[in-house]
């Protein structure tokens, strides 16, 4: 067993950050003792990180613990990145109080961009979620992952793309998948698997390139690529325009009649950037 103590630069609010985790049935959290299980892998090896809060918003402490002694610094270094600890948040902060998302940047202030656990889940994740309400999107993406993943220390950890890319349309079709979506989810682990398509290496791509790159996969179209771009890497500059969260939030927020045009979202945009994920995390926030 290993134990560290964290600081973070404030504002980070972590009651922020366990009520959108919990919206996902998977995630072992407990919000009175403000603590959340992390799941991941390291070397292939699957652990279970915890993760605890022990400060404020305004003066941000956690401790983490593990079972993994040989594993922690990678542990920790894996849930900085999935916490996003190292991102300033004041400084974002700073830029949007000077534009319309004035009142909901103070409002859900200290609210960091959490990643998804892994970019391979949040990839099945994403086309799992692809023209699905909310509800059953997550209702799927916990069979999948309690049908195929692993348990460990009473949490689930997301299946491997080697398994998956096993798998047979009627397998997931048990789970009421449907068969296009099936198809989509084991013939892109079927690339991840042999190779094809390297998740690690998207880090290092410009935004562009990923979208150009993830779009070339039969079933990824530019939401899956964007979302991937925000929950998987945690690029500070995307706007899912196509999103309808987004668009009923700009919606709400200037008071309009109907949705906004492509066009009208992109103007409205232009003041929020180079923070544009940040401005879409708060404007989905404000709807919730």
């Amino acid at each position: 067993m290993w134990e560290k103590t964290v600081h973070v630069q404030p504002p980070y609010n972590f009651d922020r950050v366990l009520d959108r985790l919990s919206i996902n049935p998977l995630i072992d959290l407990n919000k009175d003792e403000r603590s959340v299980k992390v799941p991941f892998y390291i070397k292939n090896e699957p652990l279970v990180v915890t993760v605890k809060a022990t400060g404020t918003t305004e003066n941000p402490n956690f401790v983490v613990k593990g079972t993994q002694t040989d594993l922690s610094e990678q542990a920790l270094q894996q849930v900085s990145h999935i916490l996003q600890w190292d991102v300033p948040l004041d400084k974002i902060q700073d830029h949007f109080l000077q534009t319309d998302l004035r009142d909901i940047f103070i409002e859900h202030r200290g609210t960091p961009l959490v990643l998804d656990f892994d970019p391979y889940y949040c990839l099945m994740k994403c086309i799992i979620h692809q023209q699905l309400n909310m509800t059953f999107a997550y209702t799927l993406t916990s069979r999948f992952v309690t049908t195929f993943g692993e348990e460990i220390e009473g949490m689930w950890v997301h299946p491997r793309p080697e398994k998956i890319a096993e798998l047979t349309v009627e397998d997931l079709r048990e789970l009421q998948f449907s068969g296009r979506k099936a198809e989509y989810v084991i013939d892109t682990s079927k690339l991840i698997a042999a190779g094809e398509l390297t998740l690690n290496d998207l880090q290092s791509k410009t935004d562009d390139k990923v979208i150009e790159t993830l779009v070339k996969v039969r079933g990824v179209g530019k939401w899956t690529a964007e979302n991937f771009l925000l929950f998987a890497l945690g690029r500070p500059n995307l706007f899912p325009m196509a999103d309808i969260g987004i668009q009923n939030a700009i919606k709400k927020l200037y008071n309009l009649e109907k949705k906004s045009s492509y066009e009208q979202m992109e103007e409205y945009s232009k003041p929020w950037e180079p923070y544009l994920s940040y401005a879409s995390l708060y404007l989905w926030r404000s709807i919730e």
